[in-house]
């Protein structure tokens, strides 16, 4: 049950903070919060990560579906007892839930977390693509800690 209150705190963080960019900044309006490191940009996304697979928004229902079925399915019967995998599944679900709401409403994802690292200037993205990259590698970690134990066991 704690698990799933953490999927709902990513989607509510992450649909408040987009709310907030649609209602005071212009599309493409930019503010430094460290120059040169980091912004926050209002940007729309119409497609994937990067702007892949543009309008192809049936596909992205369809996997969004699966997704979430799928990572639902693994915290009730693969992570019990797991809580590092359960977390992790948990931040990927609320990242998932997040963008699909902006994709099922908007038409589009709002974006406007702008970083420069390096000097390279990385895609824009938002709260849910942040939970999802957050959750992959937890769930990295997680698997890593568990192949660990069975090999000790």
């Amino acid at each position: 049950m704690y698990y799933y209150v953490l999927t709902l705190l990513v989607i509510l963080l992450d649909q408040w903070t987009k709310w907030l960019i649609v209602k005071s900044m212009e599309i493409g309006e930019s503010v430094p919060v460290i120059e040169n490191l980091l912004h926050i940009t209002s940007h729309r996304n119409r497609g994937a990560a990067w702007g892949m697979l543009e309008g192809q928004f049936w596909l992205f229902y369809i996997i969004t579906a699966v997704v979430v079925v799928g990572i639902i399915y693994f915290m009730q019967k693969e992570a019990k007892g797991k809580p590092l995998m359960k977390v992790s599944l948990a931040v990927l679900l609320g990242g998932a839930i997040g963008n699909f709401i902006d994709r099922l409403f908007r038409g589009e994802v709002v974006d406007f977390v702008q970083t420069f690292i390096f000097g390279y200037r990385f895609p824009i993205f938002n709260i849910a693509d942040a939970a999802l990259t957050i959750g992959v590698i937890l769930l990295f970690i997680a698997m890593f800690i568990e192949d660990r134990k069975g090999k000790k066991a």
